[in-house]
Formats: C-alpha cells, structure tokens, sequence
C-alpha cells in the first residue's frame, strides 16, 4: 500500500507540475500589420508586392494613392510633384518630400511589439518615432541604416553619390557594415556611396520649408491625438484617433460608452456613402473613406443606428481592457440572398457567420458601380453572411498611372543648407515666407516662367497641386526637384533606367527579438536580405485580422 500511495503521489506531483510551470515563450508572429497613408497632396503613387529596386522594374504596376490607402509590408509609396504622410499604429509618422520613393520593406509583429523597416530608395522623408517598449524603427538609405532609439525625430535625404541624415528630436545610431554611430539632437551625419571612410558627422542644417512643414504637421496630430484619447481608455493604437476630435463630435451612448458621429451629417447619412473600393489579393476588398477622418471607423470598432442621431461609430471591444486590436478590410458584413449580395454596417457585437445585428437597418446592396442605397429587408432569414465576397463583385476606384521618375541628386547642393555663419549664407539664397520656399534673392522674383536654381516653376506647376482634391493651406507650390536648393538643370527629374544608374543600397538590418527586450542596439544583425516572413503569409478574412497592436499599454507608445 505504500508503494502504491508514494506512485500516486509522485504522479499526482509531476502532473501538477506540468499544469502549472510557466509556459514556453512562443514567439506570435504575424504580418497581417496594415499602416495607413494620412495625407496626399498633388502626385503620390503607389505599388503592391515590390521585390527589389521599384525604379528600375519596369513590371511593376503604379496606381494612384488616395487618402486612407492600406498599406502593408511590400508596398511602396512614391511622390512626384507632391507630399505625403504615413501614420503607423501607435502614431509614429513618415513623412516624403517632393519625388521621393519609399519602400515599406518589413511590417511585422512579435510578441505584440511592432517592427518597421523602410528603404528610402530616393528623395528626403523625415520620421518621428515614439515606440511602445519593444517597438523597432529603422530607416534604410544608401550605405546605412538610421535606426531610431526612443522617441525621435529625423530626416534622411538619399543621393546619387551619398546619404545623411539629420537628428532634430531625440538620438539615433546610424548603422553600418563596419561599425555603429551614435546621433543626438542637433546633429547631422554624411557618408559618401561605398565609401565607408568619408562618414562625416557635424552641425545640423538650417531648416528648410520641409522641415518646417513637417514640425507643423507633427505638433497638430500630436495635439488633437492626445485630446480625442480621453475617449478611449487603452493607448495600444493612435492611428487616426486625431482625425476623429477634428473632424466629428463624442457622446455617450448608454451600454456603449462613447460613440463618435461626423460632424456635418443628416439623419439619413449612411457610412459607407462618401468614398472608394480597393482589391488587395491578400485582404481582399477593402473601403477607403474619402474624408480625412475615413480611416479608423471603417477598419476598426462597429456601428450601431442611434434613434435621434442615426449612425454612430463605436469603438466597441475594440480598444477596452486590453482587448486584441483587429483590422478589417471594411467595418461591415457581406451578406448575400440569392443573387443579391449587399453589406450591413458591422455591429460590435457582432460573432462570425450569425446573422448581423444591424440588418433590422436594412441592406446596402453592392453593384459593379458601387454600393447603392439602403434597402429594407422584410425578410431577414433570406440573408447569409458571405465571408469572401468575390474579385468581380465590385469595380476598384484606384487609377493606373506611369512609374516614377528617377531624379538625380548629389551631395554637392548641401553648401547651399549650410549652418548659420558659414559662407554659404552670403549666396543670395534666401527662404521667401509668400512663396513658401527658397529662392535666390538675385533674381526677378514676379518671373512667372522661369529657372530658378535649378528648378523650372511655372504657373501650372503651381495650380497643378492646389487642385488636388487633398491639398490644403501647406500643398507644395512647385516642382521642386528635393527640398534641398538645386543649382543647375541637371537636377531636374529625369525618366527612370535612363542616365542616372540605380543607386546600390545595403540591406536592412534585422530587427532584433522582442526577448532582447527595449530598443536595439547590441542585438542588431546588419544585413538580412528579405524580411523574415513572405507578406503572402497573410491569412485573408473578411472578419478581420489577428491583433497588430498587443494588450500593453506603455506610456511610451503614448504621443506626447
């Protein structure tokens, strides 16, 4: 009986132990992250599922971006006489100057930590960064990589014949194959291409009308970020959260809490009345809301028919208790009856394939032109939901356009940014407030067509950007080949695969494990050539996608 007793025990003990010792970390991987592009304004293009150098495969099929486009990893966003802005989950921002190609390399997640990795493949982008406690931003362009360490901010410009890049937030290491440099607030690093040796660190350059612009925008999202998050109560995702306090009010809805309604809507406003279809092969059809505020309500939370307001959006579960953060493709439900397929706003409540709680609202049937009006549904167990709507179901919006142009631009214009004091501020190249950009002060400034350092500016180079339907007060006023002043008409744009041979670029580093803890440093790895997971890995779902933004709220991720 001992013998037997002592067994039981000894079993009864390792089962206990089995049951309760702590997991294995298991890394959750997952590149289902979906960035969002914040503004357009005049011409931005954009490509899908890039390998390579975008420049100089001349199979890669552009389309026009618009405001609210997806972006996931393997995108490429390209300006030409035109700027844009990305916003990423937990409100970091990109920001591309006039003809500047951005690759989105790598958008992953591990263990509810985000990684980012950028190729600037041409131009001058500026970033701030502001990562939760495990996040990894890093920039790629030419022979090095800026890889941010904190909350920072700073601009990389790439050339034909270099790189650098300026700390004006915070401090970066810049990267390389030989050695890592530290960068601080206030400083600027230049490296000459394959020339490791010539890296050169000094004095921060005067701000240009790029700069400015960027300080501007940044302090207006910051602020209205941190004033419509007062609404939520998880800082775990901030990408569009600021748009919302602009452009709409909050109110309380009883069983709810707050819900949001745009400002300037009837009673009879439907969601999905203003704004676009796009086709991607891994999420299938998504919506683009043409308003500024488009993003957030038609990709994450739900919609509930108030009486007395109509529709409102309504975080949901989305945001509270650390609950999973998933995107949607659209925030409604494909629903199908017969012949007729048609979608219901998506109701926060709603689970999997049961019939939506919103469909007592009516129907919006789904045409090759779009969606049409609502349409009452008097016999609702008619209606199945569809979960993969099919390609043909709608007509995509988005417009083919031609592949960006390669520019050509040296290292030798920076004499002309040089810090306050040095010669080069005697050159009679000045910054003209009305114009909005730097100008030689020798020359007729009431030239209507003219050369001006460089640049040919005429009076439509002028209106073509204010006419885009994005532009506003700070559209970019003229074709300026970069924001750094060009001296002659060399620098003018030139067709790709044509003179200017393609620049060779490094590979990004790796991005370290989240078990290492913090931002990189000692565990960065130079030189991965691919992402560490194909974007065809991406489980398409019309229900949305496993969490891209984790449970842990960190003052770090929060904007301040």
């Amino acid at each position: 009986m001992s013998n037997r007793f002592l067994f039981r025990s000894a079993l009864s003990a390792a089962l206990l132990t089995l049951c309760f010792a702590p997991a294995p970390a298991r890394a959750d991987v997952s590149h289902a992250r979906i960035v969002r592009l914040s503004l357009v304004q005049g011409d931005v293009r954009f490509a899908a599922d890039v390998k390579g150098d975008p420049l100089s495969d001349s199979k890669i099929v552009w389309e026009r971006a618009e405001l609210n486009l997806p972006i996931r990893q393997g995108y490429v966003v390209a300006t030409d006489n035109g700027r844009a802005e990305v916003e990423f989950e937990n409100g970091a921002m990109a920001f591309l100057a006039e003809n500047t190609v951005l690759e989105f390399y790598d958008l992953s997640l591990e263990d509810a930590a985000h990684s980012t990795r950028l190729i600037l493949r041409q131009g001058s982008a500026e970033f701030y960064v502001n990562p939760a406690r495990s996040d990894y931003f890093s920039v790629t362009g030419g022979d090095f990589s800026v890889q941010a360490e904190g909350k920072t901010t700073f601009r990389l410009n790439t050339y034909d014949d270099g790189s650098d890049v300026n700390v004006t937030q915070g401090h970066v290491s810049v990267l390389t194959k030989n050695k890592n440099t530290p960068l601080e607030k206030g400083e600027s690093l230049t490296m000459h291409a394959g020339d490791p040796d010539s890296m050169t660190v000094g004095r921060l350059p005067v701000s240009d009308e790029f700069d400015q612009w960027v300080s501007g925008r940044i302090d207006s999202a910051v602020t209205a970020t941190n004033a419509a998050l007062q609404y939520s109560n998880s800082y775990a995702y901030t990408s569009g959260f600021g748009d919302l306090y602009t452009y709409g009010s909050w109110f309380p809805v009883a069983g709810y809490g707050f819900c949001w309604r745009p400002y300037g809507v009837g009673f009879g406003w439907s969601p999905f009345d203003f704004g676009n279809w796009y086709y991607d092969p891994f999420f299938g059809w998504t919506f683009i809301g043409s308003q500024p505020w488009g993003w957030l309500p038609y990709h994450y939370g739900g919609w509930i028919f108030q009486p007395g307001f109509g529709w409102v959006w309504t975080p949901g579960g989305t945001f509270i208790g650390g609950a999973p953060i998933r995107w949607r493709p659209v925030t409604a439900v494909w629903v199908r009856s017969g012949g007729l397929l048609g979608i219901v706003p998506a109701h926060p409540m709603d689970v999997g394939s049961r019939t939506p709680l919103n469909l007592n609202q009516g129907v919006f049937p789904v045409t090759q032109r779009g969606i049409s009006s609502r349409t009452p549904v008097n016999e609702p167990e008619h209606w199945k939901v569809d979960k993969h709507p099919p390609r043909q179901a709608l007509s995509g919006t988005l417009v083919a356009v031609e592949a960006p142009s390669r520019v050509s631009r040296t290292l030798a214009s920076e004499s002309l940014r040089a810090a306050p004091g040095s010669p080069a501020r005697q050159s009679g190249i000045v910054y003209d407030p009305a114009e909005r950009r730097f100008i030689n002060s020798n020359v007729n400034s009431s030239a209507s067509n003219e050369v001006r350092n460089g640049v040919e500016r005429t009076p439509a180079s002028v209106s073509g950007t204010a006419t885009s339907a994005n532009s506003g007060a700070n559209a970019p006023t003229n074709r300026a080949v970069s924001n750094r002043v060009m001296i002659n008409e060399t620098n003018r744009p030139i067709p790709s695969r044509a003179v200017t041979p393609p620049r060779t670029f490094s590979p990004p580093p790796s991005a370290p494990r989240s078990s290492m803890g913090g931002q990189a440093g000692g565990g960065v790895r130079w030189g991965d050539s691919a992402p560490r997971s194909s974007g065809a890995s991406m489980p398409r779902s019309s229900g949305g996608f496993p969490s891209s933004g984790g449970a842990r709220p960190s003052s770090g991720g929060r904007p301040h």
